[in-house]
């Protein structure tokens, strides 16, 4: 039962994403809102369902986006897995592990697009792709990362609350 507030929460964000978030850019930048609440859900000690909303959001971001799937599965994937491995090692420092994730995965997934888009023969600069795109991306997301991190912490104590850890 509590794996089905995944559903409305990732169409909601995806939503989001694709009316709002995409629509607030710098640069030709903008924020990925999925990346950061999977970071945000996989980092809670409670939480051990994190592969599940990762499935979740890498069918419905891999139906809305034009990039290739493997793209999508393996961009959120790296960041379910770091947010774990960060998790169990960095416990005392939560938003610190939150902007680390928040910076690895936005550096993999930028990564594996451009990787994805150079395969298919489009020809971009990597500089211009970090200068424009990958790096005002980046502050985004950060930015973004603090009150979604806060937002997914109550949510985890809502729907696992017998079981704090703190």
């Amino acid at each position: 039962m509590r794996n089905l507030i995944a559903f409305p929460l990732i169409g909601l964000a995806v939503i989001l994403q694709s009316a709002v978030i995409s629509r607030l850019t710098l640069l030709s930048g903008y924020a990925d809102l999925l990346l950061i609440m999977l970071a945000a859900w996989a980092l809670q000690p409670q939480v051990k369902t994190a592969w599940h909303w990762a499935f979740v959001a890498c069918i419905l971001v891999g139906y809305m986006t034009r990039l290739p799937w493997p793209v999508v599965v393996l961009g959120y994937a790296a960041v379910v897995i770091v947010s774990q491995m960060l998790q169990r090692r960095v416990w005392q420092a939560p938003l610190l592990a939150m902007f680390t994730v928040t910076f690895l995965g936005t550096l993999l997934i930028h990564l594996f697009s451009y990787a994805a888009l150079v395969l298919t023969g489009v020809s971009l600069s990597l500089g211009d792709a970090l200068g424009f795109v990958t790096l005002p991306s980046l502050l985004l997301n950060l930015f973004f990362s603090i009150p979604v991190y806060a937002f997914m912490r109550d949510l985890a104590r809502w729907v696992y609350p017998g079981e704090e850890v703190e």
